[in-house]
């Protein structure tokens, strides 16, 4: 491998450091999938990536082993701002933390005021790009994720001809959640020189919004599934920016998020009761009577165990799961009125209220865990026999991924990345890892329910959706190399050809 490329990865989080939602999953799994294709590619090049994300003040308090790399100061309304760069490795890949005044502060990485997010992210992209030019490592692709990284983005953008240090960097912004544009934080760009994108296509209340100015800046948009790629181009999932994404289409794609094979593996998770695979499925159950006496349910392995892992919100379409357990209550099959429930998650404190309240009303199987805890997630996934997904929309997903790879059925709606990767049960062709449904109703939410404990009766049928979903290929290894056909044709097209 003679000739490298280089790949500057800026996130908001990554796991293990700081892990707040999927990005944080897509932060440390990406990379280092990468970083592995150069033991398996036969390229004469070397993928050289390096992670950098901030200090914030949870990491410093788990006392990660790192050494401190490089300082500098940056001159921000005539202040000088010292940046301290700390340095570790994630098992190939080299992770570069930045702390700062405002970045490596105590409390939570995301809060609800945009403008003290906007100073801290902004901070910190603009302190990651004033670091790679001062060690003199020049990217060729520059990959920034969401609203919280796109000022860098938008620096290069407006910087390429004025820098040479900028000249030909392409620019590639990952979308995870296109409804968080981080409006609100625009005034504090222009603290940074980072002006509103006036006379472009983008509408005037979005024209200094961070990932709508990353949208704009990117060479390339990358959604987190293929047909999330495509519902960002409809009015009803654009944000407000229909038209202006209408005008990027061509430059909008999505490569579906893979799973850590390594964190969820039944075979090896020590966080369950027993570990089991394809080949000794019948273990599961021992999972499930575990899970039961756990949650101080009724053991009944026969009886199906529905499951919710997720953050209590409307985005997941939460409201939606209590009148259809309510409608299968209240069904005049006894079919529809055995089964067990655990509810696991916080967010919306409306939505925890009404968990409470299900769980009053059906005291003797459902159980509302209000909180965070993943060790309980993974004995959920392995023990339970249906997760329950009805998102109004999903850019991708990894709960069903985790649930199918654990032997759990996915019931959800056919959307975003939901739609990529759940098969809805064909019975008659033995076709199909799990339920859709097209609406988000909750009769369209309760039949299909409906459909799924018809199929549950049948151990034939159950046995066939579960070895389905568990031979699915969810791990990164495909999707690492859609990113670096990615980068390869962006470089191509740059003239600075990798041979």
């Amino acid at each position: 491998m003679n000739e490298s490329l280089k790949i500057l990865y800026l996130a908001a989080e990554a796991a293990p450091y700081v892990k707040v939602g999927g990005l944080g999953d897509v932060s440390s799994s990406l990379p280092r999938a990468l970083i592995e294709l150069n033991d398996t590619n036969h390229n004469e090049f070397k993928i050289d990536i390096r992670l950098v994300i901030p200090f914030h003040g949870g990491i410093k308090q788990r006392g990660y082993p790192l050494e401190e790399y490089f300082q500098f100061s940056m001159d921000v309304e005539k202040q000088d701002i010292p940046i301290t760069v700390y340095k570790t490795v994630l098992g190939k890949l080299p992770v570069f933390l930045i702390s700062a005044p405002m970045i490596d502060v105590d409390g939570p990485v995301y809060t609800s005021e945009p403008e003290g997010d906007g100073y801290k992210f902004t901070l910190f992209s603009l302190a990651a790009l004033e670091f790679v030019r001062q060690i003199e490592w020049k990217p060729d692709i520059l990959h920034v994720n969401d609203w919280h990284t796109s000022p860098a983005a938008y620096a290069v953008y407006i910087n390429k001809y004025k820098n040479l240090f900028f000249e030909n960097i392409a620019i590639v912004l990952g979308v995870h959640n296109l409804p968080f544009l981080g409006v609100g934080a625009g005034t504090v760009l222009k603290k940074f020189d980072l002006i509103p994108a006036y006379n472009t296509d983008l509408p005037r209340w979005a024209q200094d919004a961070p990932l709508a100015l990353g949208l704009l800046s990117a060479d390339k948009i990358v959604t987190v599934s293929p047909s999330y790629a495509q519902e960002i181009l409809t009015p009803e999932y654009s944000s407000g920016l229909y038209y202006f994404l209408l005008s990027r289409a061509d430059d909008i794609l999505g490569i579906l998020n893979g799973l850590d094979i390594d964190c969820w593996n039944p075979e090896t998770d020590q966080n369950l009761y027993k570990n089991y695979n394809l080949m000794k499925l019948s273990n599961r159950e021992e999972n499930k009577a575990d899970l039961q006496r756990e949650l101080n349910l009724p053991i009944n392995t026969d009886i199906p165990i529905l499951a919710v892992v997720s953050r209590m919100d409307q985005q997941k379409g939460i409201d939606l799961v209590f009148p259809a357990l309510n409608q299968l209550s209240q069904s005049s099959s006894e079919r529809y009125q055995t089964w067990q429930m655990v509810i696991l998650g916080t967010g919306n404190p409306s939505l925890e209220v009404m968990a409470r309240q299900l769980e009053a009303k059906y005291p003797e199987k459902i159980r509302a865990l209000i909180r965070f805890d993943t060790e309980l997630s993974h004995r959920i996934y392995a023990g339970a026999d249906m997760l329950l997904i009805p998102s109004r929309y999903e850019p991708c997903g990894l709960t069903q991924m985790i649930a199918m790879h654990y032997g759990c059925i996915p019931i959800a709606r056919a959307t975003g990345g939901l739609r990529d990767t759940i098969v809805d049960y064909d019975q008659s062709r033995e076709r199909g890892n799990g339920f859709l449904f097209e609406k988000a109703l909750a009769k369209d939410f309760s039949d299909t329910l409906q459909r799924a404990f018809k199929n549950y009766s049948s151990k034939n049928d159950w046995r066939t959706l579960q070895i389905n979903g568990m031979k699915a290929d969810f791990s990164w290894q495909q999707s690492a190399r859609q990113y670096l056909h990615l980068y390869q044709s962006l470089i191509n097209k740059n003239s600075r050809l990798i041979k």
